[in-house]
């Protein structure tokens, strides 16, 4: 039996969701004849594999094309020191945060180490997660780990070797871009903006070649073919094949693969990818240019629903404690790039979203809902927690308070018995519960828990004995 090539997407996405091993239904004997099966399934592999190497980079150059530190945006090599939190047009990276101020940087290690200088944080919560261009963890010093004492780090590349200054502690990047994800804990009122604003300017990124010496930054270069307004994600997913794998195949000359993926490599060959090579593209059919993309994206997010136990689903809340270091894991790497790029490890950060109340009906602004936490039972973190609105693309909410999440922050008011009462809706649930209230767009929605340095201890969300509770419709 030989399905007609428009058929194709419908037969792959039913073949998807036959089992949760979706990939595993495409062994039918069926299937297995669909025209065109054997090209373009290594293709939408090998589209997922490099899902995140190609919107790091995608990131990387959105955030760095610029003269000079502004913003949100800052040339390689310089910190972008977030001065306030983000606000609705905020769009270089999905499901932002709201909790602490960004201290961020790329960087390239693969000329000469970079050393990073992280002051005297006087037990404030902190963390500096260093990623490399696979969106691994690779290090994360921080008050969970590290404490809160100044340090100094150099940051070096994959074929490094050499003498460090004394005092400063080498860690060793996979790859030769590596984004660093500062992140510092702020209330959020003028006081606190202004000390945690002192923390920033003496956090300090220099060559090797600079430490302990006078050192200017230079300008950075702006290229202006870059497309600074449209989301990264939707530049990634609007490349067809031909471009999203020739640079693919340019990104693995500066970023081989580890030693783990070389079974990965053989997939990657059968469509003209080789590590150190350009695209071939006389191997790969032109004629899935289009379709590639978007099978390669579906499949993604279907990981969402098929997730081998990657993702635990409990009261509407899904969430997952395998973020930060993936392996192999190719498909859950690539969902957490699109929902979280940035992601922790969960030792650090776990991330609860949902997309639905208790009785599986999509949230929406026109309704009004309630999140109860009985005496005793708010989220067990050693940080802080928040819950955070965003849009269905994940992207902040404009509202008259300009509040994108809630937490002990605002304050908000604990009911006579001690537990706790958040609304969410569009409008105002009245002047006395507006500490407790998160402002919902009048559509659809996605709320996200962070519960930063989750307790290790029972009950917690590490090993499942605590969960978030469920979302319930006011009556």
């Amino acid at each position: 039996m030989t399905l007609p090539r428009r058929s194709f997407g419908l037969g792959l996405l039913l073949a998807a969701t036959a089992s949760r091993s979706a990939w595993a239904a495409w062994d039918d004997p069926v299937l297995t004849d669909i025209e065109g099966l054997e090209d373009i399934l290594p293709a939408v592999d090998s589209y997922i594999y490099g899902y995140p190497l190609v919107t790091m980079e995608m990131t990387r150059r959105v955030m760095t094309n610029v003269a000079a530190p502004e913003g949100t945006h800052a040339p390689m090599g310089q910190f972008i020191r977030m001065r306030e939190y983000p606000n609705a047009s905020y769009r270089d990276v999905t499901a932002p945060n709201a909790d602490t101020l960004y201290t961020t940087a790329f960087i390239d290690v693969g000329q000469e180490p970079w050393v990073l200088s992280i002051p005297d944080m006087q037990g404030r919560y902190f963390m500096f997660p260093m990623l490399d261009s696979w969106t691994n963890v690779f290090q994360v010093p921080g008050t969970r780990t590290t404490g809160t004492g100044a340090q100094a780090y150099a940051i070096t590349g994959p074929g490094w070797s050499g003498t460090l200054p004394p005092g400063v502690v080498e860690y060793k990047s996979p790859t030769a871009i590596v984004w660093i994800l500062g992140r510092i804990y702020c209330t959020g009122t003028p006081e606190d903006y202004a000390a945690v604003h002192a923390l920033q300017d003496a956090c300090q990124l220099v060559p090797l070649s600079a430490y302990g010496k006078p050192y200017t930054p230079p300008r950075g270069k702006v290229d202006p073919a870059i497309d600074m307004k449209t989301a990264v994600r939707e530049q990634v997913n609007h490349l067809d094949a031909v471009a999203y794998f020739t640079m693919l195949a340019q990104l693995l000359k500066d970023n081989p693969p580890p030693a783990a993926d070389t079974p990965m490599l053989v997939t990657l060959a059968k469509i003209g990818i080789v590590p150190g090579k350009d695209f071939d593209p006389s191997r790969f059919n032109v004629d899935f240019a289009r379709r590639v993309p978007q099978l390669g994206f579906d499949r993604i997010m279907l990981h969402y629903r098929f997730s081998d136990g990657d993702i635990q689903s409990v009261n509407g809340w899904s969430y997952t404690t395998k973020t930060g270091l993936y392996g192999t894991g190719y498909l859950q790497r690539a969902l957490v790039t699109v929902i979280g790029l940035g992601a922790n490890r969960p030792q650090d950060a776990v991330y609860p979203f949902s997309k639905k109340d208790v009785n599986g009906e999509a949230y929406s602004g026109g309704k009004k809902y309630v999140v109860h936490f009985p005496k005793g039972e708010a989220p067990p973190a050693k940080g802080f927690w928040s819950i955070t609105m965003y849009d269905e693309k994940y992207f902040f909410v404009a509202n008259p308070l300009n509040r994108y999440s809630i937490s002990t922050r605002q304050n908000p008011v604990f009911n006579a018995d001690g537990s706790l009462d958040l609304y969410i809706q569009h409008t105002s649930p009245g002047a006395g519960k507006e500490a407790n209230w998160l402002p919902a767009p009048e559509g659809k929605f996605i709320l996200m828990m962070r519960l930063y340095w989750p307790d290790p201890t029972a009950p917690t969300i590490l090993d499942g004995s605590w969960t978030p509770p469920a979302v319930t419709l006011q009556s």
